[in-house]
């Protein structure tokens, strides 16, 4: 398969502190790929070198097929890359619907058109519905965003991102905070997506990772560990002990602030 995602020897270093070393990823297009591995493994700095909020201090990022290495993340968004994040940006006061219209008003270049509401617009409230439409929230457009429940909320940041018409589409910790029905209600978001938007996920979750992924990268230390199959990473023994380590010195943690 052609890799839509490409880093290669990527490093980000914060003084003495290596935080990623010499991490190179493939991405094919169209992929369900997750990103795992126990805390403090580098997965949300190799987000942030991804999207460009974070400057790398090594190595090259290559996204269909241009260096994007140097790039904005602004840049980034425009060249077909979109991403949710761990923490909620929305705007809360608006309807579900407007917070959509505005991402999609944007993406069309219309931004100046904020002098009026932007669901008046006949053409992007049908385009903002058409993604609620997607998501699931069709029902809520007119409920304000501080209304939803964590899920829903979850749920309308993916069609924010998905009003830009990504060919990437970058999820940090989505199931963060979820109940078990609404992790799997989000995976079944997931799943319905097309085959022309490619997924990288960052998840603690691994019932939803090896749910959804048809390809496992496994970072620890700041270096990749594994990479595979969802059955090959599961089966990893390396991977095993990683996870293993990581569940006993939380216990000791917990066991020695008690």
């Amino acid at each position: 398969m052609t890799a839509l995602l490409e880093t290669v020897g990527l490093g980000r270093r914060y003084g003495s502190l290596v935080a990623l070393d010499g991490v190179s990823l493939s991405v094919a297009a169209g992929a369900r790929h997750a990103l795992i591995g126990p805390n403090g493994a580098g997965k949300s700095t190799l987000f942030g070198l991804v999207t460009g909020s974070l400057r790398p201090s090594a190595g090259r990022i290559v996204f269909d097929g241009q260096d994007v290495t140097g790039r904005s993340d602004h840049a980034r968004a425009r060249a077909g890359m979109g991403k949710t994040f761990q923490h909620s940006s929305l705007f809360s006061s608006l309807p579900v619907l407007d917070n959509v219209a505005l991402a999609t008003q944007r993406a069309a270049g219309v931004g100046m058109a904020m002098l009026r509401p932007a669901g008046r617009h006949a053409a992007v409230r049908e385009a903002a519905m058409g993604q609620l439409g997607l998501v699931g929230l069709a029902g809520r457009a007119a409920v304000p965003a501080a209304a939803l429940s964590h899920g829903e909320r979850r749920q309308l940041e993916v069609a924010l991102a998905l009003a830009t018409s990504p060919k990437l589409l970058l999820l940090d910790e989505p199931t963060a905070g979820m109940s078990a029905v609404d992790s799997a209600r989000f995976a079944e978001l997931v799943e319905s997506l097309g085959a022309a938007v490619t997924v990288l996920i960052i998840e603690h979750d691994l019932d939803v990772v090896f749910r959804l992924a048809t390809r496992v990268t496994v970072l620890h230390l700041g270096r990749v560990l594994a990479d595979g199959t969802p059955d090959e990473v599961r089966a990893d023994e390396t991977v095993q002990r990683a996870y293993l380590g990581d569940a006993v010195l939380d216990d000791l943690f917990l066991e020695g602030g008690r």
